[in-house]
């Protein structure tokens, strides 16, 4: 989809069950080696681990949770889970959540990180086709 401008961001965060605590090459270095191993290298840039909520959280998802819905109303049960204050209802509630940003920097879409990958996909590929059908008839 790079002929289109699709791109694909990663963005390590260890505030779900304190699953992401090494460095940014720990984190490559795992991908490749344990999970989910037999060499894999990620085909998206993979960001600095920062926070994704709470206080800290870095503006970019402070920016994209303001400009779309939340993906659900509840955590599970949070504690000892979940790292960070205030649980905010729409926080990104688990690992893999989702967004996609369109062209002009608005972020269009949000999908909650149990949804399956065929249906983010599909979204991906009608959102897509939608843009690119406008552009040209305009």
């Amino acid at each position: 989809m790079k002929p289109l401008g699709f791109t694909i961001l990663g963005f390590p965060c260890n505030q779900f069950g304190k699953q992401e605590p090494g460095t940014r090459s720990e984190i490559l270095s795992g991908l490749k080696y344990v999970r989910p191993g037999k060499g894999f290298v990620p085909n998206f840039l993979l960001m600095e681990k920062g926070d994704v909520n709470g206080k800290s959280e870095q503006r970019v998802f402070t920016f994209l949770k303001r400009s779309c819905p939340p993906v659900g109303d509840d955590f599970g049960a949070p504690y000892g889970r979940l790292f960070w204050e205030p649980l905010r209802i729409n926080d990104i509630k688990w690992n893999f959540e989702k967004f996609l940003v369109g062209p002009n920097g608005k972020a269009v879409m949000r999908w909650h990180p149990r949804v399956n990958m065929s249906t983010v996909r599909t979204d991906i590929r009608n959102y897509l086709i939608r843009l690119y059908t406008q552009k040209s008839f305009n």
